[in-house]
């Protein structure tokens, strides 16, 4: 064959290679070829499953989950007024319409003689009929009209609201966020444990766990506002993630239910991992498109909630393949369970799958 073509020159030999390749596809099947292609990724396995330290998806997971945990207690949440307490001005300006741009400007002038009220502190939001929200943590009464008489520069204006939250009522805030989450949780482990075996409730836990402390790690290093809307990210992540927890672990007990001959426990833990991956990373690219159109768009005011959303979605797709199977699969090793020990009390009327409960 030529090593060396002019331009324009027919590709002969790309050609007859290409034909060469189809005949081989037409004579020997795909079937058989996916048969063998099957058969050396097993033996790649099966000579690398002993290695030390090959499980290198969950010392990732490990890596970023303790990264996490040092970052928090290091630097710590950044809790913004609905939990640290704070004041609270609602206003509409009458005779002028002003941007989110011009009152920034003002009070960063302001925040020169009153640090309270600089950018990392203060919190505004505009709504499109003009209503102007702004909060700024606890503050004096002469400080208080320093900054209406700020705002006041851009224009007259109506005060509709003023409220004040203590402290107090932030702590109440962060129990409850604290018992919340602690009540989904458990529930989370009580239905998985009804559904499956209590070893998958432990995988899926430890998997919510692992997806909460780097979106949690990644705010308290960003240093992002903690707000209420932050609260209502960690539980949205908790369903988003366990519902994809939930596809891959009922497709393992399918596979399950079927006995495919030959198999061992890892590799029919493998097999469903890898039918439902591609399910599991269309439904997160197709999320993240949505997150990332808020984030553009959606202002500021929003930027903590989705930020944690996305990294909490992002972690979640990966601890649902790459951290909930494999510590399901390393509990049961340790127990000596294999693919007849699992899920036998749901066989009954000639094989036939039954469901522990119905959904």
């Amino acid at each position: 064959m030529p090593e060396r073509l002019e331009a324009g020159t027919l590709n002969s030999h790309g050609i007859a290679g290409l034909r060469a390749g189809l005949d081989f596809i037409n004579s020997t099947g795909l079937e058989k070829i996916h048969s063998r292609e099957k058969e050396l990724m097993w033996r790649f396995y099966n000579g690398i499953k002993d290695i030390k330290n090959i499980k290198i998806y969950l010392s990732i997971s490990i890596i970023l989950v303790t990264l996490s945990i040092v970052i928090f207690f290091t630097k710590g949440l950044n809790y913004g007024i609905d939990f640290s307490g704070g004041n609270l001005f609602q206003l509409k300006y009458t005779s002028t319409s002003v941007t989110l741009n011009q009152i920034n400007e003002n009070l960063d002038k302001l925040a020169k003689e009153l640090p309270q009220v600089n950018s990392n502190s203060r919190k505004v939001q505009i709504s499109d009929d003009g209503t102007v929200i702004v909060r700024v943590p606890e503050i004096s009464e002469n400080d208080k009209r320093k900054v209406l008489n700020n705002l006041k520069e851009l224009g007259s204006y109506t005060l509709d609201k003023e409220d004040k939250v203590g402290a107090s009522i932030g702590d109440d805030l962060k129990k409850s966020a604290i018992y919340s989450l602690g009540i989904g949780a458990i529930l989370i482990v009580i239905y998985i444990t009804m559904r499956f075996e209590f070893s998958f409730a432990i995988g899926g836990i430890l998997s919510l766990l692992h997806d909460i402390i780097i979106a949690v790690g990644f705010i308290a290093l960003m240093g992002y506002e903690v707000d209420t809307p932050f609260i209502a990210a960690i539980l949205t992540i908790l369903g988003y993630s366990i519902n994809d927890t939930i596809v891959i672990y009922d497709r393992i007990r399918e596979n399950l239910k079927r006995k495919h001959k030959g198999w061992t426990l890892e590799q029919c833990m493998d097999e469903s991992v890898n039918q439902t991956a591609i399910r599991s990373i269309n439904t997160s690219v197709t999320t993240l498109f949505s997150v990332i159109a808020i984030l553009v768009f959606g202002g500021a005011s929003l930027k903590t909630f989705i930020m944690t959303l996305l990294i909490g979605i992002l972690a979640g797709t990966y601890s649902s393949i790459f951290v909930a199977t494999p510590i399901v699969y390393l509990l049961n090793k340790k127990k000596g369970n294999n693919m007849e020990d699992m899920f036998k009390d749901d066989e009954e009327n000639d094989g036939k799958r039954v469901e522990k409960i119905l959904v």
